[in-house]
């Protein structure tokens, strides 16, 4: 594997690092702009908004721009937004520095995974995505918790700061590291475009804005759960989600081992390991013990879905920027999705818990958008079977 594809996969980390990190710091931003938790899991939802809306707008304006160049760009963007976040006075100039972020996050998500496929051979795309992606993973286990354990003794400023830190390390090593590809020829263009006619890219992208919306009504409030619900100190919060962060790194080393040669199987068991992960959440939050598991389970079958998604959209239809950047775009949106409702539920006087019903009922959704693909494949792979029975039999008897 090309030391290419890790230094993206840093780029992801430090990106995703920014977009979890709210997650964790609460209390304190809510204290800090004098407004509830719910207002604090909308700039979740937001910065996912501006993933959805700004990030395939950029990505079409650097689409005849060579693939390392518009990643460098799009750092440079990015690294802008962290610092207005970290100078932040007022929520609504925060709420400015996320959707800065997040254009640029799913700009960076697009080049990055359309840059790492043309730097592997096709039959291992699956596990270069899962690396690359891995980045993301790896910011559940490092990077949030981190950011979690400095804005608690620091200051969330402080946390901010370091990701900008981050942010330009990850650039410079891109820079440095990573080769310059070609620049996209208009042809690719036309077919890039042409790619979203085929319904069953459209099917895959549903399924996995519903994988993530379930995973995300759950992980935007994990902090208030834990502490509120369950009865975990403040203290024990960075420690839990390192747990999460270290089941969601080996999920994705599990997706991108399994998701070149079975795809949809991979997607069907991980999406009922989800939902019932969720269902025994939301039964018995107040239970130390079931809430641990459950954070597992969620961990390792929730995010790191991610490369197997990945390899369903690049067989279904190609590998193109574009194609990614709506994928991504999906993905985002089943973060604002997911975060979203789970707010207005409390507003609505449901309380925490119902944050986790709402994802029950999104991974209930997700399993059935499966169903009808999940059957062709079993459908084939079990004719194929059979023809392998009577090839053998056939050449038994001559």
């Amino acid at each position: 594997m090309p030391i290419a594809v890790y230094m993206l996969g840093l780029l992801i980390f430090a990106m995703t690092t920014s977009e979890f990190m709210v997650g964790g710091m609460m209390p304190e931003l809510a204290k800090e702009f004098g407004v509830s938790i719910s207002d604090i899991g909308y700039l979740i939802s937001i910065y996912a908004i501006g993933m959805v809306i700004g990030g395939p707008m950029v990505t079409i304006g650097l689409l005849k721009v060579s693939k390392k160049k518009a990643l460098m760009t799009i750092a440079i963007f990015f690294l802008i937004g962290q610092i207005v976040g970290s100078i932040a006075t007022s929520y609504e100039v925060m709420m400015v520095a996320r959707i800065i972020t997040g254009i640029a996050s799913a700009a960076g998500f697009a080049v990055s995974i359309a840059f790492c496929v043309h730097l592997v051979e096709p039959q291992i795309r699956g596990r270069a995505a899962s690396i690359v992606l891995g980045g993301l993973m790896i910011a559940t286990v490092i990077g949030l918790p981190m950011s979690t354990m400095i804005s608690q003794y620091f200051g969330w400023r402080t946390s901010f700061w370091v990701v900008v830190g981050l942010v330009l390390l990850s650039g410079l090593m891109v820079q440095w590291l990573v080769p310059t590809l070609p620049k996209t020829e208009s042809g690719s263009i036309r077919s890039e475009f042409t790619a979203f006619k085929n319904s069953q890219l459209w099917a895959a992208f549903a399924t996995s804005g519903l994988i993530i919306a379930a995973t995300f009504a759950a992980f935007s409030y994990f902090t208030p759960i834990f502490t509120e619900l369950t009865g975990f100190s403040a203290s024990v919060v960075p420690m839990i989600m390192a747990v999460y962060g270290g089941a969601t790194v080996i999920g994705n080393m599990i997706t991108g081992r399994l998701a070149d040669k079975f795809t949809m199987q991979t997607l069907f068991i991980g999406l009922v390991l989800l939902t019932v992960s969720l269902l025994m959440f939301a039964l018995f939050a107040s239970n130390p013990i079931i809430t641990i598991m459950s954070v597992i389970v969620l961990g390792l079958v929730g995010v790191p879905m991610n490369p197997a998604m990945a390899t369903r959209v690049m067989k279904t239809s190609n590998t193109g920027t574009l194609v990614n950047a709506i994928h991504g775009s999906i993905i985002s949106l089943g973060v604002g999705i997911g975060s979203s409702i789970g707010a207005l539920t409390m507003d609505a006087g449901f309380g925490l818990i119902s944050t986790l019903w709402v994802g029950f009922i999104l991974a209930v959704l997700g399993v059935i958008s499966l169903l009808p693909f999940t059957r062709e494949t079993f459908r084939k792979k079990t004719r194929s079977l059979n023809e392998n029975h009577m090839n053998k039999g056939k050449s038994c008897v001559t």
